[in-house]
């Protein structure tokens, strides 16, 4: 057996049906049985979603404050006042500023952008800033991905002379700021139809507006920023990013190309994969470690030679950046294994040496290992104030949650899933208790139970290239419409093996019906020592075409795997007793039986917590796994040592033996007639004296000669008096069979054919009846349709 890490969410969809979809369609079984999972029922929504048109593109000016915000910066182009793009350092802030950026500089504005830096300065507008704004002579300002919340600023800024029109995308808060004009789609007074733009959404419609022609030379720039920022993939953002992604794939814009060259994607069909993983991080990189600057020149860049350099400058960042979180991660993951317990509902972590541009990455990192909401902080030990970053888990909503805290908060922010917050680090201890306290009550146990959603179950003959690449222009795929998720059930494990430079990676080939598919799962490789070739698992994980040398073929990404049926791990060839510990997997959990007094007497050296004698087992036993240590002198010592015990998961044979018997022919019963009338002749014998001529005269080993006078001895055909051997005048007739030394010698051999010199399926069979197996290990759980 092996227990699945997560609980699986199986969507409970009816599939029959899915087959007219196909048809009507046209398309493979595998992506008919996605759409229908995903709640698709008719030809027109599914050709609708595969296929999105520009009709899903809204008029910009449907916005609130469109009209007066393009009218504000025409007047501002008109007069010559100088406008000011005030940005934000993540990389949808740094695409907003440089879309915005070029749109205004095409329509000859005097203008120039700004980007706060986050150590010196925090997130959003600040008041120094716009003051020096103002000594600049700056009229108007441009928030971009930023500013809803900016009420306190843009007072400031109006008391300064200046307007300040705010572009953003957060949740506003109940107060919003007194600013010239707001678009954001979530203001409450928004009647704008969708709802989940990024900042650099909102600054691409702003052009839109602007230009009064759809702007396709930015697709580029939206399309990175809408990823990157984990924005919903649904509606107007789904189209966007379908366009956006050709665009990149073939973009001439020397900053792109540079980022792509540097990140080795040049040359690719990019997908969501490419941002979200390459390109997306290295424009985070230099805001997350010092000023996001250059960030933006790369992006403004004229030139391949000047973004080049650039691209230069942000892959050194992101090194930096990659070698901060993996030092701070790992100190943060022990941190947490030494001080907290699983008592601990909410993981509350920090200290003053920890890079706060990179704890957010940190916190869902200990978020991925712990499966626990976490805050990570950076504690600033002078100023005595801790910036912190959140990362939540379903069932446990972080903005809520901390808001029932605002009077420990400098400031504070976010959504469920994640959140920033400044406070006092004196204060820290006491919002780890509470927050603690808080999950007591809102969460349940199942809630630390990861969860893995699946789509359908396929069969392995569902699966081939022409239909995974077919699948993937169901894409863009994320939030809103995550990557396809599926279930193989009672497949095969044909071949299992560990991979990578450190072999923490495991590659296996499953079949069913004939059809084969190759498995890949990364961070996977201790699975090898816990599988077994041939055993029949179920696995989940996504698909993709995996291309080497010019061959293609479909290939799993493994996610969680389980496998119900007990497991038979087969050592049986091990030459020391101290090999059995290199192939133990726990040695706590695992029961080591032994059936011989010498191999349990040297175990007992290894000072084993769960070493028995066969003889001393009690039924209903605990222990998943059993380690069967060496030879049991019958088959039936075996069966009786495994039926001890409630269940059974694994078990480990190892059948140690310094005595077989097997090659040593037993004697026949003619040779036993022989010898019998040899000795009837001969009465008495001179055993210890002759013993070997005779051995020697008739083909036979002294050990041989020695059993059988034993078997005469035992059932008082003979008698033995110093060496000599005389018959018993009137010797009762019995049966070989009543030797207690022939009977055990019989059991020993068939012991050893049928368990030491057998099969693996041979064996495998021999035990099965005896093995009680716990069934209850399922972890599969249908649930409503999602979409």
């Amino acid at each position: 057996m092996l227990r699945p890490k997560m609980k699986w969410l199986l969507q409970e969809n009816n599939m029959s049906g899915y087959d007219k979809l196909q048809k009507a369609l046209g398309v493979s079984s595998l992506t008919a049985k996605f759409l229908w999972s995903r709640g698709f029922r008719h030809e027109d929504e599914a050709k609708e979603w595969m296929y999105p048109t520009d009709e899903q593109y809204h008029d910009p000016f449907l916005l609130d404050d469109m009209e007066k915000t393009v009218a504000r910066i025409q007047q501002a182009i008109e007069s010559n006042e100088k406008i000011l793009i005030f940005g934000d350092y993540d990389a949808d802030g740094v695409t907003s500023t440089s879309m915005l950026m070029m749109a205004l500089l095409e329509l000859e504005a005097q203008v120039d952008w700004y980007i706060p830096n986050r150590f010196t300065e925090g997130y959003g507008p600040n008041i120094p800033a716009f003051e020096r704004a103002k000594e600049n002579d700056v009229s108007l300002i441009i928030t971009v991905d930023n500013g809803i919340a900016a009420v306190a600023e843009i007072e400031a800024a109006n008391d300064l002379g200046m307007d300040v029109i705010v572009t953003d995308h957060h949740e506003p808060p109940p107060e919003l700021p007194n600013a010239y004009a707001i678009i954001n789609p979530k203001k409450e007074t928004c009647a704008y139809p969708y709802k989940e733009l990024c900042g650099a959404g909102v600054v691409f419609k702003l052009v839109h507006a602007l230009r009064g022609t759809f702007p396709h030379d930015l697709l580029d720039l939206v399309t990175i920023a809408t990823i990157s920022d984990l924005v919903s993939l649904t509606g107007e953002n789904r189209a966007l990013v379908q366009q956006g992604l050709k665009a990149l794939s073939n973009s001439k814009r020397p900053g792109i190309k540079a980022l792509m060259d540097i990140a080795h994607v040049s040359g690719k069909v990019v997908n969501e994969e490419h941002i979200g993983f390459v390109l997306g991080p290295r424009l985070n990189a230099a805001g997350r470690i010092d000023s996001a600057n250059p960030a933006v020149h790369l992006l403004l860049s004229e030139t391949m030679e000047e973004a080049l350099t650039w691209a230069q400058e942000l892959e050194k960042i992101n090194t930096v950046r990659k070698n901060l979180v993996d030092d701070i991660a790992k100190e943060a993951v022990r941190e947490v294994e030494e001080t907290f317990s699983e008592n601990d509902k909410v993981i509350v972590i920090g200290k003053a040496n920890w890079h706060s541009g990179v704890i957010g990455i940190v916190a869902s990192r200990l978020l991925e290992r712990f499966y626990r909401p976490v805050i990570v902080f950076s504690i600033d030990e002078e100023a005595g104030v801790a910036k912190g970053s959140a990362r939540s888990i379903e069932g446990f909503d972080m903005f809520q949650e901390l808001s029932k805290n605002r009077d420990l908060f400098i400031h504070f922010g976010g959504h469920a899933m994640a959140c920033g917050l400044t406070m006092k680090t004196e204060d820290i201890e006491t919002l780890r208790i509470r927050l603690c306290e808080q999950a007591e009550v809102s969460m349940k146990e199942e809630d630390f139970i990861p969860k893995l959603p699946m789509d359908v179950s396929l069969s392995v003959e569902d699966v081939t290239v022409e239909a995974l690449t077919e699948l993937m222009q169901l894409g863009p795929f994320g939030i809103g419409n995550p990557k396809p998720m599926f279930l193989f059930e009672d497949v095969t494990i044909v071949s299992k093996r560990k991979i990578g430079s450190d072999n923490n990676h495991m590659k296996m080939e499953l079949s069913s019906n004939g059809a084969m598919l190759e498995s890949i799962g990364f961070q996977f490789g201790h699975l090898v020592d816990q599988l077994t070739e041939g055993v029949t698992a179920s696995v989940a994980g996504e698909l993709s075409v995996n291309e080497w040398n010019g061959f293609r073929k479909p290939q799993l990404q493994l996610k969680d795997m389980t496998v119900t049926e007990w497991q038979l791990f087969d050592y049986r060839r091990i030459r020391h007793l101290r090999d059995i510990f290199s192939h133990l997997p726990d040695e706590e959990e695992t029961s080591v039986i032994c059936f011989q007094e010498k191999t349990y007497e040297q175990l007992q050296s290894f000072r084993l917590d769960n070493l028995y004698m066969h003889d001393e087992l009690k039924k209903e036993m605990n222990g998943r796994m059993i380690a069967i240590a060496d030879m049991p002198h019958a088959v039936k010592e075996l069966t009786d040592a495994l039926t001890a015990f409630s269940h059974i998961e694994r078990i480990y044979m190892f059948l140690y033996d310094t005595e077989e018997t097997f090659f040593q022919p037993l004697p026949t019963r003619e040779q036993f007639k022989w010898y019998f009338a040899f000795l009837k002749n001969q009465n008495p014998f001179h055993y210890e004296k002759y013993k070997e001529v005779l051995a020697r005269k008739k083909g036979w080993t002294v050990e041989h000669l020695s059993w059988m006078t034993k078997v005469f001895l035992e059932l008082h055909f003979v008698t033995m008096e110093n060496g000599v051997v005389s018959l018993n005048p009137a010797p009762e007739k019995k049966s070989l069979m009543e030797s207690f030394h022939y009977r055990k010698r019989l059991e020993k051999q068939e012991a050893e054919q049928k368990l030491l010199y057998s099969t693996y399926a041979e064996l495998k069979k021999t035990i099965a009846p005896y093995i009680q197996v716990r069934t209850e290990i399922g972890t599969k759980e249908k649930v409503g349709n999602g979409l």
